[in-house]
C-alpha cells in the first residue's frame, strides 16, 4: 500500500495478476476515491484504465489528482455513476489473460468490467476499456462501444485457457504436431522438453538424417498452440501470421543445435513480440556461447530458405490451429553485421548477399 493524495488515505491493491508467460502484470488499485487498473511490463506501466469513481464526480477534468500522479476522478458527464459507486470487492475480481499474454480482461462477479488489450498504450494516448465510462476519455474508453470486437476476444480467451488447462489439451495438440511432422519428415527420434517448467509448453522434435536426406531436422512443438503477441497491431489479418513453429536443418550434433530453441521458442511471449518471415533476432550472449557455433551472433528466420544454396527444402505446410495457418520458419545463423544489414536494408537484401557468398540453408559445423 502507498499514501494517496491529501485526504484520501492509503492506496490498496485489490487484484494482482501476472500473465501466464510472466511478461505482463495487472494491478487494480483503490485509493478511497477512484479504482483504476494498470498493466505493467518489467519496469513500468504500459497501459491503464479508469474503472470507477467512489465519490461524487466533478464537472470537469480532475487536474489536481493528475498532477499528483494519481488516477483522476471521471467527470460527471462521462461516468454511468456520477454520484459514485460502492468500492469493488476484491473477492469478486478476476483477471482473464488473452492467449497472447499481452492483454487482459477484468471480470467482476463473472461479468466483464474492463479490458486492457495488447494495443493499449499510455504513450500513444490509448487507454483500456471500462464498463462504467461513456464515450472516449484520456483515462478509459467505453467498453460498450467496443464490445462487438472485444466480446469475442474475451470469450476466445476463456475457451483457450479451458482447453489449455484441461487434462487432455496439451497431449492432443502435441500428438497432432508430431503426426504432421512424421508425415512430412518421417519417423522421429529424440524429443526434448523445451519449456523448462514455464509457459508456454514447448517440445523439440528430432527427425534424424536418412539416406534421402543427409541432414537432421529439428522442430519446435507447441509454439503454434497460442497466437503470438503484437501481430494484430501491425497486420490486418493476424490469423495468417500469428502462429508459427521453428525448424533447423543441420549436420551438427542434434543436442547442440536443439539448445537454440531454449532461447528462441518462448521468446515472443516473454518479450511480447512476434516472429515472421524475414525477421532477425540477436543472440543475447557472446558469440562463443551461440549454440550453432561459427562465431555467429543471431538468426534469420525464413519461411522459404530455398533462395539459399542447398537441397530441396522439406514442405512443412498444411497444419492449422483454429483455422489459423501455421508457418514453419527456418533458422539461419547470421553475424551481427548481417543482422544490421537486414535491419537497415531489409531481409531480402541480406538473403541476396548470403546467396552470393554461397551460404547454404543447412546449418553445418
Amino acid at each position: 500500500m502507498r499514501s494517496g493524495p491529501a485526504g484520501l488515505g492509503e492506496v490498496a491493491t485489490l487484484l494482482d495478476s501476472v500473465s501466464p508467460y510472466g511478461s505482463r502484470r495487472l494491478t487494480v488499485e483503490f485509493d478511497g476515491a477512484v479504482t483504476a487498473a494498470y498493466l505493467h511490463d518489467a519496469t513500468s506501466v504500459v497501459a491503464a484504465a479508469w474503472l470507477a469513481n467512489h465519490i461524487r464526480a466533478p464537472r470537469g477534468t480532475d487536474q489536481e489528482r493528475i498532477n499528483a500522479g494519481y488516477a483522476p476522478l471521471m467527470p460527471a458527464g462521462r461516468t454511468r455513476h456520477p454520484k459514485g459507486r460502492p468500492p469493488l470487492d476484491p473477492g469478486t475480481l478476476q483477471a482473464l489473460w488473452f492467449e497472447e499474454g499481452d492483454g487482459v480482461a477484468i471480470l467482476e462477479r463473472g461479468t466483464l468490467l474492463a479490458v486492457i488489450p495488447g494495443w493499449s498504450d499510455m504513450s500513444r494516448g490509448m487507454p483500456g476499456y471500462s464498463r462504467d465510462v461513456m464515450g472516449q476519455t484520456p483515462f478509459a474508453w467505453s467498453l460498450d462501444d467496443a464490445i462487438e470486437g472485444l466480446g469475442p476476444r474475451v470469450e476466445r480467451a476463456a475457451e483457450f485457457w479451458r482447453w489449455r488447462d484441461s487434462a487432455s489439451g496439451w497431449g492432443q495438440f502435441q500428438s497432432a504436431v508430431l503426426s504432421h511432422l512424421s508425415a512430412r519428415l518421417g519417423p522421429g527420434s529424440h524429443y526434448w522438453d523445451g519449456a523448462q517448467g514455464k509457459r508456454p509448453s514447448l517440445g523439440i522434435s528430432e527427425r534424424p538424417a536418412t539416406p534421402a536426406r543427409p541432414y537432421t531436422v529439428l522442430s519446435t512443438v507447441g509454439m503454434s498452440a497460442q497466437r503470438m503477441p503484437a501481430v494484430e497491431q501491425v497486420l490486418d489479418d493476424p490469423g495468417e501470421y500469428a502462429r508459427i513453429e521453428l525448424a533447423i536443418a543441420t549436420t551438427l550434433p542434434p543436442g547442440q543445435a536443439a539448445l537454440t530453441f531454449l532461447w528462441l521458442a518462448a521468446y515472443p511471449w516473454r518479450a511480447v513480440t512476434w516472429f515472421g518471415p524475414g525477421h532477425s533476432v540477436r543472440w543475447y550472449d557472446t558469440p562463443a556461447t551461440f549454440p550453432l557455433g561459427g562465431g555467429y551472433e543471431g538468426v534469420l528466420l525464413l519461411e522459404d530458405p530455398s533462395v539459399l544454396p542447398g537441397p530441396a527444402v522439406p514442405d512443412l505446410s498444411g497444419f492449422r490451429v483454429d483455422e489459423d495457418y501455421v508457418r514453419w520458419l527456418w533458422i539461419i545463423p547470421i553475424s551481427e553485421r548481417s543482422r544490421l544489414t537486414a535491419k537497415e536494408h531489409g531481409s531480402a537484401t541480406l538473403v541476396r548477399g548470403l546467396a552470393d557468398e554461397g551460404r547454404g540453408w543447412i546449418v553445418t559445423p
